[in-house]
């Protein structure tokens, strides 16, 4: 534990110091009493004086041993102070209270150390040397015999406390580190939510595109159609396309109203129905022969299944709007570890790097692809027609 922590300033070390102080006080006025001589004001006016710097040294000890270098100075000076003021009092109890605190002070900010062992027997040779003086040397062995269990007393009891106080501060760094933890935490969760929220509108603008926008779009198609017909005098035609475009209308309405109640899409038991319905439903539409091919295809998650019909929904609403083909081709191979969807047309083409703002059909094929693992590829040349290549992982 580190000197400049190893005494915190908290309650504990004030109601040692504040007890400590008591003790000094107590000492004090026992000396004068049994000592006449310290009526003096030659004697008494210094002891005085040297008492309270000795007190005022104690209660100093925290800011006083933050600089390495005054530690020695602090302990070689309140050495001395204590030899002086127990030589001048002439009172056998001083060389236990003052050196006894001395030596719990200095195993608290330098512990069990080589350095707190000197200064432990730097204090005890001068408490000897006191007690010596006020007696005779044959009365050394009662000094050993009352020093050395305090000392072991105090040096256990300090070191015990010190453990309580390094477990403290680690509780309380401890608490601090998960209050902190805590917070980010929250942080953490109210990203999360943002970013849910932020996922969740993207797929309510996928799913609104693909029901209103692609059903839309093949209504306005079919309208054209029988719109046409009619131009041209073919009632029976342009009356079966209308018929048609009723029930497509019912069925976008239907997926409408679905997409804004839960945006959920039943499970989907037969892709390739599923397939086969968005190519006749074009080719009803527009007119333009698709060459479908498809083999048995494995059990599929809903939302891989999901994500190949609508990207063969939007691109056929591409082909139809901008693409001008004459023929489209469609094929779906599953291969060990995937299963591929490629739509090709002989149209126009366009610039991969020039699609104009407020198209998201592309982009949302992008989207559905990458939520379940896949890959997009789009090839394109002015005049050469679109290759639209969907490959998901099985």
């Amino acid at each position: 534990m580190p000197s400049k922590t190893r005494f915190q300033i908290d309650q504990d070390y004030r109601i040692f110091f504040v007890f400590m102080t008591l003790v000094m006080i107590g000492i004090y006025f026992l000396s004068l009493s049994q000592n006449t001589d310290l009526h003096r004001p030659a004697l008494f006016i210094p002891f005085t004086l040297l008492m309270i710097l000795h007190v005022v040294l104690h209660w100093m000890v925290i800011p006083i041993i933050q600089v390495p270098k005054r530690k020695a100075i602090y302990v070689i000076g309140q050495g001395v102070l204590a030899f002086v003021i127990t030589h001048i009092s002439r009172n056998t109890g001083m060389v236990f209270a003052l050196y006894m605190a001395l030596i719990g002070e200095t195993i608290g900010f330098l512990g069990l150390s080589r350095w707190g062992a000197l200064s432990t027997l730097y204090y005890l040779i001068l408490s000897l040397t006191n007690f010596i003086i006020f007696t005779n040397i044959e009365n050394a062995f009662y000094w050993l015999l009352t020093v050395i269990p305090t000392v072991i007393f105090i040096g256990m009891y300090v070191t015990m406390y010190l453990r309580q106080a390094e477990a403290r501060e680690k509780a309380q760094a401890l608490a601090q580190e998960l209050e902190s933890a805590n917070r980010q935490l929250s942080e953490y969760a109210a990203r999360v939510e943002d970013l849910s929220i932020a996922a969740e509108r993207q797929r309510m603008a996928r799913e609104l595109h693909d029901t209103l926008s692609q059903g839309l779009a093949g209504l306005i198609l079919q309208l054209e159609a029988a719109d046409a017909h009619l131009t041209h005098q073919r009632n029976e035609k342009a009356q079966s396309i209308i018929g048609n475009t009723m029930e497509q209308a019912r069925i976008t309405l239907a997926d409408a109203r679905r997409a804004i109640d839960d945006l959920r899409q039943p499970s989907l038991d037969d892709l390739d129905s599923a397939l086969r319905r968005e190519v006749e439903r074009f080719t009803n539409a527009t007119g333009i022969p698709v060459q479908y091919h498809s083999p048995q295809t494995p059990p599929l998650p809903d939302a891989a299944k999901e994500t190949l019909i609508r990207a063969l929904a939007e691109s056929l609403t591409n082909i139809a709007h901008h693409a001008q083909a004459q023929t489209v081709d469609v094929n779906l191979n599953v291969a060990d570890t995937s299963i591929r969807l490629t739509v090709q047309d002989d149209g126009i083409g366009f610039d991969i790097s020039s699609i104009p703002a407020g198209h998201y059909g592309i982009l949302g094929i992008k989207e559905r692809v990458r939520l379940v693992n896949g890959s997009v590829e789009i090839q394109s040349e002015t005049g050469k027609g679109t290759l639209l290549k969907v490959e998901i992982p099985l």
